[in-house]
């Protein structure tokens, strides 16, 4: 218990390795991700922007034609 196993000395050297292996390969990995999570946001507001345009034109097509109107269109008048 008190002593490192293979497997504990593994761990700490990739953690070293992926620390101090490259030049700025961490902060490379941060930018990435965060650029990643960034694109991931800002789809996710156009897809709410797009509905909402979606909606509203529903409801205003809706809310323009009177009855007589949608009567005319179904050809029973």
């Amino acid at each position: 218990m008190g002593s490192f196993s293979i497997w504990h000395w593994l761990i700490v050297l990739v953690v070293v390795l992926v620390l101090f292996g490259g030049k700025g390969k961490l902060s490379q990995l941060m930018g990435d991700m965060a650029k990643g999570i960034t694109a991931f946001k800002k789809g996710l507001k156009d897809e709410k922007a797009v509905e909402a345009d979606d909606e509203t034109k529903v409801l205003k097509s809706e809310s323009s034609s009177t009855p007589s109107e949608s009567v005319k269109k179904d050809g029973t008048a």
